[in-house]
């Protein structure tokens, strides 16, 4: 069991009114004052920190921001926007590890080899990386920083789920959230599906 104690500390928290609805966004800084690149975005009230609707996004600037549709991550993460607006409390937690870690200029050429022939995993591991070199250290930390303590987190990624177990965090369910398959991004989910086993059928 890895410290349950938060390293990071509320920096700065503002309205941010979206086409979704209202939210609240955080930034941080570690204990010793270096600002983080990772934010939380809240809505409602999340006082108690139990049952806490969560979804930990990982930064995707050609899908949440270009919406490409080659992967499935903007969807994700306009439909969990969705999702905590419904339900009216939750929390998405943004974190700074573009294309599962590797940073934006590799997953770019990552997509050039894609576009090649090679599969999403494959062409990480030509260029010399692990399939995932994501850790959910910092987002488990800042959902500590906020007092919640329980989650039901949106996720098909069950490496998610354990990443965030070994902070102390109860996961109380864990909530499907597939993007619909398209001629684009049928293969790349597959091989989420059969290389990375992430459970999108389920």
């Amino acid at each position: 069991m890895l410290s349950t104690t938060p390293v990071v500390r509320v920096y700065a928290r503002a309205k941010l009114p979206t086409r979704h609805g209202s939210f609240e966004v955080v930034s941080f800084t570690d204990t010793a004052g270096r600002r983080l690149d990772d934010i939380a975005v809240l809505c409602g009230d999340i006082t108690g920190g139990v049952d806490v609707p969560t979804r930990v996004h990982s930064e995707c600037l050609t899908g949440d921001v270009f919406h490409s549709q080659r992967c499935d991550c903007g969807w994700q993460l306009e439909t969990a926007m969705r999702m905590i607006q419904a339900e009216g409390r939750g929390v998405i937690v943004y974190l700074d590890q573009e294309g599962r870690g590797i940073g934006l200029l590799n997953k770019l050429k990552a997509y050039e080899l894609q576009d090649k022939g090679a599969d999403t995993v494959e062409a990480n591991e030509k260029l010399g990386f692990k399939s995932d070199l994501r850790n959910y250290g910092v987002g488990a930390q800042i959902l500590l920083d906020l007092g919640i303590t329980s989650i039901r987190m949106m996720t098909n990624n069950p490496m998610k789920l354990v990443g965030l177990k070994g902070y102390g965090l109860e996961i109380v369910d864990r909530v499907r959230i597939a993007a619909p398959s398209n001629e684009e991004n049928a293969s790349y989910l597959e091989t989420k599906r059969t290389k990375m086993g992430h459970l999108l059928n389920t």
